[in-house]
């Protein structure tokens, strides 16, 4: 992969699911409903940048699947949305790795999961540095080798700019 023909990839950390108000297990977690409502605004400033997305993966638990759903209904890509198991808790370069090579034929790709997952994960790909992704922040990678993934970090926009 040349850096010419980069693949570009979107890494989407869900929206606000509060623990203290959440009694049942942490896979079920859901967006409260702020982070729904924020969710909502995120995903139309989401369509005005115009990201050209061909697939969304998302993590099975449920406030970040939520989270895809949402974006998902919002830039008409419902039918482009699936669940990637690999993107639950512990997800990892070697994950993205594999998870890559199942979706080659994708060039833009968001990928929906937690923290401190996506932080750790941009780091190590974009070859250090102190990476923090908030709570409904969007982060655009331009790979430059899938194999192992090594890319540059374009952008990083928080929640409140997103959310307008």
């Amino acid at each position: 992969m040349t850096r010419s023909s980069a693949k570009r990839l979107y890494f989407l950390r869900h929206g606000l699911a509060d623990r203290s108000a959440w009694n049942g297990s942490d896979y079920e977690r859901p967006l409260t409903p702020t982070g729904r409502d924020r969710m909502i605004h995120e995903a139309k400033s989401m369509a005005n940048l115009n990201l050209s997305l061909e697939l969304i993966l998302t993590s099975p638990l449920a406030r970040a699947y939520q989270t895809a759903e949402i974006v998902a209904e919002q830039l008409d890509l419902i039918e482009h949305l699936q669940v990637e198991e690999r993107l639950g808790l512990g997800f990892g370069s070697a994950d993205l790795a594999a998870t890559l090579a199942e979706n080659s034929s994708a060039e833009h790709i968001m990928l929906v999961g937690h923290e401190p997952d996506f932080s750790l994960t941009i780091s190590e790909i974009t070859g250090g540095g102190d990476i923090v992704c908030k709570k409904g922040s969007l982060a655009r990678i331009d790979l430059f080798s899938s194999e192992p993934p090594a890319g540059q970090l374009v952008w990083l926009i928080p929640p409140k700019v997103l959310a307008g």
